[in-house]
């Protein structure tokens, strides 16, 4: 179970082209061998996003490799897959996708206490080149003063 809770594949890009307005943690529909993958550490929400569909809410391009020792029934590994939300969860999100601007980025993969791999996703506005460049300032900043203060440590 401890090593469980070490799986985490994050989307780091997601911060740096996005303002996150709301986050959610939805299940996710996998089979046995995409599962297996996912605990030994692999695959990739870098290039994957969410669309909604027959109100129902799919996570697309998101890489899980086929498992080495899978065989014959071997998962594809760039199908879309459908994410697990209660009603009034999808509902919510439908309607801020409506909005103009607004969409439906995973931010990470990771496991829960019980064992199943859930994935984090966020309702975000993308960010504008002087956006980017305020938050490259912030950072920039921020290290300079943890640089000090731990000087003074």
């Amino acid at each position: 179970m401890i090593e469980q809770r070490k799986i985490n594949i994050q989307n780091k890009k997601a911060g740096f082209e996005f303002e996150i307005i709301d986050r959610y943690e939805a299940g996710i529909v996998l089979r046995g061998s995409e599962i297996k993958v996912i605990r030994n550490g692999g695959g990739s929400i870098n290039e994957a996003y969410c669309l909604m569909r027959n109100d129902e809410l799919f996570i697309k391009n998101m890489n899980i490799p086929e498992y080495s020792h899978g065989g014959y029934a071997n998962h594809i590994p760039d199908t879309q897959r459908k994410l697990l939300l209660t009603k009034r969860e999808l509902n919510r999100i439908d309607s801020k996708i409506r909005e103009k601007g607004l969409s439906v980025i995973p931010l990470r993969v990771f496991m829960n206490d019980r064992g199943f791999a859930k994935i984090e996703i966020g309702v975000g506005r993308g960010k504008k080149k002087f956006d980017k460049r305020e938050s490259l300032k912030q950072k920039d900043t921020k290290r300079e003063i943890d640089r000090v203060m731990k000087k003074y440590k």
